[in-house]
C-alpha cells in the first residue's frame, strides 16, 4: 500500500530527476537512489526532531554532520544519543545517507595526524548508525584556488592516507570541490582521484561549485560520475568572484537536465539536499521551511 510519504517519495525522484529510473531499469541494474536531506541544515534542532521532520516531509535519508561543534560529533555523541539515533532512524523509515566532515587535506603535521583520527572516529560511528549499505564521509578539502598546481602533489599525498584509512575501516572517503578550495575544478578532482587510485577514495558530487565557474554540467558529470558515490544539490548565484549560494530551486540549475544526466549513467548514490553555512548561519533561519521548501522546489522544477 502507498502511503502519502512514499507517494511523495515517488514523486521527488520522477519530478526532478526526469527519466532516472528506466535507463537503469533497461540496463538489468538495482537502483538504489534515495533522495535526503543533511542535518547541516538543522543545527539548532534537536537530532531525534529534525528526524521526525524530514520523514514528515518526505524524505528517504539524511546526512549527520561530525564537525567538533555538532551533535554528531564522535566525541561528544554518547553511546544512548548514537541508540536513540539508530532508533529514531528505524522509527521514521530513514537511511543514514552519509557522515560530513570538514578536514583541511594540507594541515600542519600534527593537525595532519588528528584529522586522520577525525576520519577514523567519524567512520566508527557509520558503522554504529548505519544498518546497511558503505559508510561514506564526505568532506572538503580546503587551501586556495590559487594554490592548486604548486600543492596538488602534496594533496595527492595526503589522499593516499586519507584512502588508506577508508581502506582499514571498510568505508569510502568521498572529497567534494568547493569553489573557494584548490581543488575547485572537476578536471582536478579527476587528478586527484586517479593520482590515488584507491577504491576507498571517491567523489562528492555539487553542481553549485562548478556552476559558478560556469562549467558545463554535463562535462562536469562526464568526469566524474563513474567515481561519485554521493551527490549534493543546492543553487547558488552569482559568479566565482561574488556569490551566494541558495536553496534548490532559488538558482538557475536545470534539474531536469541534471535529472537526465544521473538518469543516464549507473549513479545508486543518494541525492541530499544541503542548506549552505550561508543560509542556516543567518538569524532568520527557519529550518523546517528550508527541509520543506527544499523538497518541494527541488523536486517539482522543471
Amino acid at each position: 500500500m502507498l502511503t502519502r510519504r512514499k507517494v511523495l517519495s515517488l514523486a521527488a525522484t520522477s519530478c526532478l530527476f526526469a527519466g532516472l529510473a528506466m535507463p537503469g531499469q533497461a540496463r538489468g541494474f538495482k537502483r538504489s537512489i534515495g533522495f535526503g536531506f543533511s542535518l547541516y541544515g538543522m543545527k539548532n534542532l534537536p537530532l531525534l526532531e529534525a528526524l521526525a521532520h524530514c520523514a514528515a516531509v518526505g524524505y528517504d535519508c539524511v546526512e549527520l554532520p561530525t564537525m567538533a561543534d555538532w551533535a554528531g560529533a564522535p566525541e561528544r555523541f554518547t553511546a544512548e544519543d548514537r541508540k536513540r539515533f539508530r532508533d529514531g532512524l528505524m522509527k521514521h523509515s530513514l537511511r543514514l545517507s552519509a557522515l560530513m566532515e570538514n578536514v583541511v587535506l594540507l594541515a600542519a603535521p600534527e593537525m595532519h595526524v588528528k584529522n586522520l583520527e577525525r576520519l577514523r572516529r567519524a567512520v566508527e560511528l557509520g558503522h554504529e548508525l548505519k544498518r546497511e549499505g558503505s559508510v561514506i564521509v564526505e568532506t572538503v578539502m580546503g587551501g586556495k584556488p590559487s594554490e592548486w598546481m604548486e600543492v596538488r602533489e602534496a594533496m595527492a599525498g595526503r589522499l593516499r592516507e586519507w584512502a588508506e584509512i577508508g581502506k582499514q575501516t571498510q568505508a569510502i572517503i568521498a572529497i567534494k570541490a568547493h569553489i573557494s578550495g584548490a581543488a575547485h575544478r572537476p578536471e582536478q578532482v579527476r587528478w586527484l582521484l586517479d593520482q590515488v587510485a584507491s577504491p576507498w577514495l571517491k567523489a562528492a558530487f555539487d553542481f553549485s561549485h562548478f556552476q559558478l565557474r560556469n562549467i558545463d554540467m554535463a562535462e562536469a558529470w562526464r568526469m566524474l560520475a563513474a567515481d561519485t558515490v554521493f551527490i549534493h544539490v543546492k543553487d547558488s548565484v552569482g559568479d566565482q568572484e561574488k556569490f551566494q549560494f541558495v536553496l534548490p530551486g532559488e538558482g538557475s540549475i536545470d534539474y531536469e537536465k541534471y535529472g537526465k544526466l544521473i538518469g543516464e549513467s549507473k549513479y545508486e548514490g543518494d541525492i541530499v539536499v544541503e542548506v549552505s553555512g550561508q543560509i542556516h548561519g543567518r538569524p532568520d533561519y527557519d529550518p523546517v521551511a528550508a527541509c520543506r521548501k527544499s523538497f518541494v522546489i527541488a523536486t517539482l522544477v522543471k
